[in-house]
């Protein structure tokens, strides 16, 4: 998915005091895959601890494998033994390197039983779930979860295991299975596939990313307290329905990517990997290292051989067992830094090579997506990373750690931050220009007004940072109010600029399109387990009485608009003008002509924009009245441009009128 027009990471000019440490990191991702790898297999060869370690059924019988040094013994307990310990399901100890075994009759085990491992340590003992298990479900009562044995009569048979064709820029509908419903309830697979998908193809994003897919003991961690790494989480349906799910989404040509969380992991031990062995180290740092004060989790000893082991094959993993397209790595920064990002401003290079750098963690991710794209070389990987490291976008030979793209995360904060501490009429829209347009030469970029960060607890939505209180009172049709008319206008003119200014791809948070109310918060003991915000409100977006539907039809119109020209991931966004008296901006693109007047009152008549030499006809205005407009520039204009000569160069402009808080598209036609 790289662009091969992208620049190389050294021909960057600020770098070259730090080529040395480049190359170094360049040396160390050789080193460790050497090391993992032996010079003897393939890195996708190595990466395949899960069909070693775990439950599964092979030749006849059952064969069960635990890495666990610590260990002194181990018992298999669960339906099959009354849960009681007995001799015959103890694992023998195995190779010597920490391997524990045991082989069994296929009667003894069946399909659908519970079981967990009973383990002794030095001075200690308690249950445990197996690392490797692919199924966990919690016990209604004790809410505690267990490893089920995993082995359907019949297999889930794939139709597509592709999208049906090839997605192009991705289009990226963030999606959170459990709250995708209206019900006040945790959704399922397959009433996502049933009631949300053909949504999501209507509005024409073509990937969905899927939160909170890897088995996670407490709902409201929205999937980032990660306790079991093979198993798809039980709350939202059976493994065969997530595939069908997948298969649905790749019949529909959408790519289906998940959330990967190997920043850091769940601090439960009964149910997670924390102190597995009795030991706080073994795929964990000894120590304060170990710990994320900030999350309350476990972080990866990404030195260990063993921990890569596990890490790599759970990314092969979920490509092979489930098909996904490719993942969004959860927590990069955290990853990246042995201060995790915290209290970091990166201001300048120096702080990427002062020595904070996880060295290990950056050949970890390295290899991850090496792997990753030799299994499926048409995967996307999108790096989570505030930091702006240098390098996250270019290949490993480069030094890099060869992300097909990152997230710009600079554009929602400067949305949120125009929204709520600048007045309109002060806003800078050469800063908002830079922040929709920059990202580094050698990488690619993602872009999005706000994804459900923004909306967590705590937060807002943009549209409730924009309208506040009065979106309980004044989105019916009828309502006339000069906030919810400037909420509006800027939604729709934030995604447009955001989309059409866009890098390499766009994303956005299911139910932001139409301006979904409230925060996200997930039920809990402070809200008295309510479901009533961990949901979507899909009725507001489907009255036509009230003014919801108006942003997401325009958002419909937008991304089908964008996705069928192909605007994005091909040349970068031609600059035509700031104005920072008048509060316009315009940008072409792709025979686009994208122009902006972000003034709170002036409108603007026979305004000049430069351009392309041509006529142009106005192809998509905020200001429409099917999107919820004033209706004051009328549909299919056309405008023919004028060239001269300014003195110095020659130009090309044509002449606009433009209503405050109006964004239009315009189109350049033979």
């Amino acid at each position: 998915m790289r662009d091969p027009n992208l620049a190389k990471l050294c021909d960057d000019p600020w770098l070259a005091p730090y080529l040395g440490q480049l190359h170094q990191r360049a040396d160390h991702i050789r080193w460790v895959e050497e090391r993992l790898t032996g010079n003897h297999m393939t890195l996708d060869e190595f990466a395949n601890a899960h069909e070693y370690y775990g439950l599964h059924f092979r030749d006849g019988k059952w064969i069960f494998r635990e890495w666990a040094p610590n260990a002194t013994a181990i018992y298999l307990v669960g339906d099959f033994s009354r849960w009681q310990q007995l001799d015959e399901f103890a694992l023998n100890y195995g190779d010597g390197n920490g391997v524990w075994e045991i082989e069994l009759p296929a009667d003894k085990i069946k399909h659908g039983q519970l079981y967990k491992l009973k383990m002794y340590w030095p001075g200690g003992e308690g249950e445990r779930l197996p690392a490797y298990t692919r199924r966990a479900v919690q016990d209604p009562e004790t809410h505690i979860f267990t490893a089920q044995v995993w082995r359907p009569e019949k297999p889930y048979e794939w139709t597509f295991v592709n999208p049906a064709t090839p997605i192009g820029a991705p289009l990226v509908y963030e999606s959170h299975i459990g709250m995708a419903q209206e019900e006040a309830k945790v959704g399922s697979y397959l009433e996502y596939k049933e009631k949300i998908l053909p949504r999501i193809v209507e509005m024409g994003y073509n990937t969905v990313q899927l939160m909170g897919i890897m088995e996670h003991p407490y709902y409201g961690s929205f999937g980032y307290h990660v306790s079991n790494y093979f198993a798809a989480s039980s709350r939202f349906g059976t493994p065969e329905e997530l595939k069908e799910l997948i298969d649905a989404c790749h019949e529909a040509g959408l790519a289906v990517i998940m959330d990967l969380v190997h920043s850091h992991a769940v601090k439960n031990e009964e149910e997670g990997l924390s102190r597995f062995d009795g030991t706080l180290y073994q795929y964990f740092h000894e120590g304060d290292r170990g710990e994320h004060e900030a999350w309350d989790s476990r972080c990866f000893d990404y030195g260990k051989t063993e921990v890569l082991h596990f890490l790599l094959s759970n990314a092969r993993y979920w490509l092979d067992e489930f098909k996904f397209d490719g993942y969004r790595f959860d927590g990069v920064t955290s990853m990246l830094y042995h201060h995790r990002g915290l209290g970091t401003g990166f201001g300048n290079y120096e702080n990427y090579f002062d020595g904070s750098v996880d060295v290990d963690a950056f050949a970890y991710l390295a290899l991850s997506n090496k792997l990753i794209h030799e299994v499926r070389p048409s995967a996307i990987t999108i790096a989570e990373d505030v930091s702006g490291m240098p390098g996250l976008g270019a290949p490993l030979e480069e030094g890099g750690c060869g992300f097909d793209y990152r997230l710009a995360m600079g554009a929602p904060d400067c949305w949120f931050k125009l929204a709520n501490d600048i007045p309109d009429e002060e806003w800078n829209i050469g800063w908002l220009y830079h922040e929709l347009t920059s990202h580094r030469a050698d990488e690619q970029v993602i872009s999005y007004v706000e994804s459900h960060d923004q909306a967590l607890v705590g937060g807002k939505t943009f549209i409730f940072e924009l309208i506040d209180k009065e979106m309980y009172y004044n989105m019916h049709l009828e309502a006339q109010n000069l906030v919810v008319d400037r909420g509006i206008a800027l939604h729709k003119m934030a995604r447009l600029s955001t989309l059409g200014a866009a890098g390499h791809g766009y994303l956005n948070f299911m139910g932001n399109e139409f301006g979904h109310p409230e925060w996200i918060d997930f039920p809990r003991e402070g809200n008295g387990w309510s479901y009533q915000y961990a949901r979507r409100q899909w009725n507001l977006r489907d009255d036509p009485t009230l003014k919801f539907h108006f942003l997401a039809d325009f958002d419909e119109a937008m991304v089908n608009l964008v996705r069928d020209r192909g605007t994005l991931g091909t040349e970068a966004p031609i600059f035509r003008l700031i104005n920072e008296g008048d509060k316009t901006m315009a940008f072409e693109r792709q025979g686009l002509l994208f122009v902006f007047n972000f003034h709170p009152v002036k409108s603007f008549t026979d305004y000049p924009v430069d351009c392309t030499p041509g006529k142009y006809r106005l192809l998509l205005n905020t200001d429409a009245p099917e999107f919820g407009g004033h209706d004051i520039v009328q549909g299919e204009q056309t405008y023919t441009g004028t060239s001269f000569h300014d003195g110095a160069n020659d130009r090309n402009q044509i002449h606009l009128y433009i209503p405050s808080r109006t964004g239009f598209v315009l189109e350049r036609v033979p």
